[in-house]
């Protein structure tokens, strides 16, 4: 869907907010509530979708002639495909996830397989006039990679480069751009815009653009420029607040070494100023108690009175800390709607996603944006709703809020 009448920003969702097991069940919820939102949105325009598959409805997808069913609905629905979420590799609802999201990670020919497959499909399905992104995990888990583990760093640098190989092919066979979006975020081996400069600098366009210069029998400068156009950023507004970043900052370190944004994920973490009264603080415990859920990871950065800063895996190691005398500001990695500011006494960075739009406004720095409120089934009872109306409210706030401001 076209966010304004100049039709340069695209504004999609993520798919992965929909229960599925299986291809057939993800189809049959895509049957369902396309048609419905569009209808409700963009009854005049096409409406764009960003598909979650894992590896084994990937699989699926591709078999059968199910991929051809696929495009007729479509056509026929008036829809389109410009963005596939490819971070998690196996199920994602009604099941405990926590760090096997980040499994298998970027060392394993699996990784690399399943996003072939992801490139296959988006080839396919992407319209003629758009560039098309595959997000991905942030390369491993932070945990079981070691800093200083250069034989792990190159396996996952060689892995990029097979898919960027292909990458390159397809852009020359099909004219069809497709980029892969590598996604920071809170404990993954990349969670900062300065890990992920690190990773660019000093691992995948130089070791990478060797590589890369060797299979396609071309010269290190092209084969960084391809680097450079097929390996992006995934920037996620919840995972970049969590960590503190600024964005006009991590933008110009992006810049700076050429890293281009493959789309923006819109979505709003949990922010909780800690009150000084030790009563407040546990009666504070008792309301983020409802969020510490037991299916996804919901990391916990908290802002102390010294400026440093303490991060915690989950929600549930954090809670038994919040009465800590130096503890100022909790973030939280739990996509929270973006309609609601606040929650009782809890905040959200909502206004991180207000800063965003401005430089959006300002740079057209990408022209893919997507929300990607995923957590509907797992939120406190209070907060959930009919889904349709969330995405619903969802998408109003976003068109909302981004129109009031201009273009540069």
């Amino acid at each position: 869907m076209q966010l304004e009448s100049t039709g340069f920003f695209h504004l999609a969702y993520c798919t992965n907010i929909h229960p599925g097991n299986g291809w057939d069940e993800v189809f049959e919820n895509l049957q369902m509530y396309a048609p419905q939102l569009k209808a409700r949105l963009a009854p005049e325009q096409p409406f764009a979708l960003g598909l979650r598959l894992s590896a084994e409805e990937s699989e699926q997808l591709l078999a059968g002639g199910r991929l051809e069913t696929f495009r007729n609905f479509l056509a026929e629905q008036n829809l389109y495909v410009c963005l596939i979420n490819g971070f998690v590799f196996g199920s994602f609802h009604k099941t405990v996830v926590k760090e096997a999201v980040f499994a298998p990670d970027w060392q394993t020919d699996e990784r690399v397989d399943y996003t072939l497959r992801l490139v296959e499909i988006l080839r396919q399905l992407l319209p003629k006039h758009l560039d098309g992104g595959i997000s991905t995990l942030p390369l491993s888990y932070k945990k079981w990679v070691k800093a200083d583990d250069n034989t792990v760093w190159e396996k996952i640098t060689r892995n990029i480069v097979r898919v960027v190989e292909e990458l390159v092919k397809v852009r020359e066979i099909d004219n069809c751009l497709i980029h892969l979006d590598i996604e920071p975020e809170p404990d993954g081996l990349i969670e900062t815009s300065a890990e992920l400069a690190y990773f660019f600098q000093n691992w995948l366009l130089p070791i990478g653009g060797e590589m890369l210069a060797g299979l396609l029998r071309t010269t290190t400068a092209q084969a960084r420029g391809f680097l450079l156009e097929h390996v992006q950023v995934c920037l996620d507004t919840c995972h970049f607040a969590v960590e503190y970043e600024d964005f006009a900052v991590a933008l110009k370190r992006f810049a700076h070494l050429g890293i281009k944004v493959g789309r923006v994920q819109i979505s709003s973490a949990l922010k909780v100023t800690l009150p000084q009264e030790p009563h407040l603080r546990a009666e504070l415990a008792e309301q983020l108690a409802a969020f510490a859920e037991s299916s996804y990871l919901h990391q916990v950065i908290e802002q102390r009175t010294d400026g440093s800063r303490r991060q915690y895996s989950d929600l549930a190691n954090a809670l038994p800390f919040i009465q800590e005398p130096s503890a100022r500001q909790w973030r939280i990695h739990f996509h929270v709607p973006l309609f609601v500011e606040e929650y009782a006494t809890l905040g959200s960075t909502q206004p991180e996603i207000l800063n965003i739009f401005e430089l959006l406004r300002a740079e057209h720095f990408t022209r893919h944006l997507e929300v990607e409120t995923y957590t509907w089934d797992v939120l406190p009872l209070n907060l959930k709703g009919n889904l349709l109306e969330s995405i619903c409210r969802e998408y109003k706030w976003v068109r909302e809020e981004f129109s009031k401001f201009n273009d540069a």
